[in-house]
């Protein structure tokens, strides 16, 4: 067999958590400690380690696992998924079932070969649109944070990357998006994203009060 039809896929989808939870235990995952410094380890890969923005979390959240991994991760598909929220496609009425106990749900969470699957055909897969139908999306954010700043992001997207502008003003008027922090990319697409994510979001920290 040729190399490049025996070289398995390299995905790693990094699983962000702040306590010990029931995990897959698929190779594709990564239990990634968030916030992690300064803290007691849970056991978990810490993002704290090689470079890193861990001290950042109580204003980044889960995103201080994405920068770990984007700076310090090498492999072919890059994913971010949360410790009660993950990726599955074939859980049906069962997966909301309030009788299924944590550690019952995790057997239909999205396992490697099903993910080699779709990633042969996407090199990005969201989770299902959620819709808010009587909200757009900036109202939303506005009654959950606080408007400001998203209307500083706008400010910053304006002045860095003009070509997305539009997109931005359309994004925010929608009644329904891709929501979580989740998603699985090819590495190259992954790496391109943060570059712009973190770029905008560096520069929002130091204009705003946190």
């Amino acid at each position: 067999m040729e190399e490049n039809q025996s070289k398995k896929m390299n995905i790693k989808i990094i699983v962000a958590s702040h306590k010990p939870y029931v995990m897959p235990d698929d190779k594709i995952y990564l239990p990634v400690q968030v916030g992690s410094y300064g803290k007691d380890s849970i056991n978990f890969q810490r993002d704290d380690e090689g470079e890193n923005i861990s001290e950042k979390n109580p204003r980044f959240c889960e995103l201080t696992g994405l920068y770990w991994a984007w700076k310090n991760l090498s492999c072919d598909y890059l994913g971010l998924a949360h410790y009660r929220r993950h990726f599955t496609i074939a859980a049906g009425k069962e997966w909301n079932s309030n009788k299924l106990l944590p550690s019952e749900k995790i057997k239909f969470v999205l396992n490697g070969k099903q993910a080699r699957e779709l990633l042969k055909r996407y090199p990005i897969v969201l989770p299902k649109k959620r819709s808010y139908y009587i909200e757009t999306l900036y109202s939303h954010y506005a009654h959950s944070h606080y408007a400001r700043h998203l209307d500083i992001t706008r400010e910053i997207i304006e002045e860095k990357y003009p070509e997305y502008l539009e997109s931005f003003d359309r994004t925010v008027k929608q009644r329904s998006g891709y929501m979580f922090n989740m998603y699985i990319m090819r590495k190259d697409l992954s790496d391109e994203y943060c570059q712009w994510l973190f770029d905008i979001l560096f520069e929002l920290e130091a204009r705003l009060d946190v």
